[in-house]
Formats: structure tokens, C-alpha cells, sequence
């Protein structure tokens, strides 16, 4: 946010000038930001919780997620990142196009859908 002072009468400047002052004062008395946070992981502790259960895995201070002993995920609600899945071999050909296959895995594709839809089985694609 910029504030073009020039263009301010005395009387703005005035009261710019203590609106100023008394938002100084204001973030002077809070406590730095660490000891909050500090002072929140222990009390988050002692009552038998994770950061990550209270407030999701994003919220974790940064402390707890880089140290040897970090806290254990939530049971419920957080999810974890999957591991990516290898490559497979496919499984299934289209007779039309021997260029189309698919693994098995995820969505049908349209091909495949389309014949199933009109009564063919799944297994007279199988790939032998």
C-alpha cells in the first residue's frame, strides 16, 4: 500500500502521522513471532496434541517439521502424499487400432468403454 504524501493537507499529514504512531505502538508490545509460536507448540504438547491435528499440516511450525523427531501425522483428515506408482505393462489392446492400449488402471478409456457398452467383455481384450 503506497500513500502519495504530496498530495495530503497539513491536517491529513497530522493525522496520518499519529494513525502511524499508534500502530507502532501497537505491534512494539506484541511479542516476536518465535516465542509465540514456541510458547503455542508447548502448550499444544503438553495437552497431548500435534500442531498437525489442531490446525493441519500446513500450520506446522517450522521447528517441528525440520527436527529429527517429528510429530506424527493425524489420524483423520490429513492426507498424506501417495507414492508414485511405477510403470505397468498394458493389459489391453484395441483390435481396431493395435496402437490404443491401457493398463488396467484408472478411467476406461473411450475405446474400451464404447465396446463394453455394446456387450463385449473385458476379456476379449486381453493382451496375451
Amino acid at each position: 500500500m503506497t500513500i502519495d504524501i504530496s498530495s495530503l493537507s497539513a491536517k491529513e499529514l497530522e493525522s496520518l502521522i499519529s494513525q502511524a504512531k499508534k500502530r507502532k505502538t501497537t505491534l512494539n508490545k506484541r511479542k516476536p513471532v518465535a516465542a509465540v509460536r514456541k510458547k503455542i507448540a508447548q502448550l499444544v504438547k503438553a495437552e497431548g496434541y500435534t500442531i498437525e491435528e489442531l490446525f493441519g499440516a500446513a500450520s506446522a511450525p517450522r521447528a517441528a517439521k525440520a527436527g529429527p523427531k517429528a510429530a506424527k501425522p493425524a489420524a483423520a483428515g490429513v492426507r498424506k502424499a501417495r507414492k508414485p506408482l511405477g510403470k505397468v505393462a498394458p493389459k489391453y489392446r484395441n483390435p481396431a487400432n493395435t496402437g490404443e492400449t491401457w493398463t488396467g488402471r484408472g478411467k476406461q478409456p473411450r475405446w474400451l468403454a464404447a465396446y463394453t457398452a455394446a456387450g463385449r467383455k473385458l476379456d476379449d481384450f486381453l493382451i496375451k
